[in-house]
């Protein structure tokens, strides 16, 4: 996708998850968690810090993983997914970073029929 048609869907995407869950447009950590949490399976839930941290990490895992980066060890004796670095992931630029976060972030929910 040309950055336009990523910054377009974005903005979609924006739109339907405030819609979703009654706040404002998220950015990207909030798509994150939200994807996070998905991936974890176990429902809406209160979580502390850390582990918002780590149901982020799992995004982006997940995320990358498309990419050929990750790849799912499997589950923890509490059902969090652990995943493996297969390949190192490339020095992309900040500008390059973002634009592959919001083309992931919107594949994911393409996935799920969010938009």
């Amino acid at each position: 996708m040309k950055a336009a048609e990523v910054n377009k869907k974005w903005s979609t995407l924006q739109g339907e998850i405030a819609s979703l869950f009654d706040m404002e447009k998220p950015d990207i950590k909030v798509c994150l968690f939200l994807i996070g949490v998905q991936e974890l399976g176990k429902g809406p839930q209160t979580f502390s810090k850390r582990q918002k941290e780590e149901l982020m990490h799992i995004a982006t895992c997940r995320l990358f993983s498309a990419m050929g980066f990750y790849t799912l060890k499997g589950l923890d004796e509490e059902g969090w997914p652990h995943w493996e670095l297969v390949k190192p992931i490339p020095n992309y630029t900040l500008l390059e970073q973002e634009l592959i976060m919001k083309s992931l972030i919107i594949d994911y929910f393409e996935e799920l029929n969010v938009i």
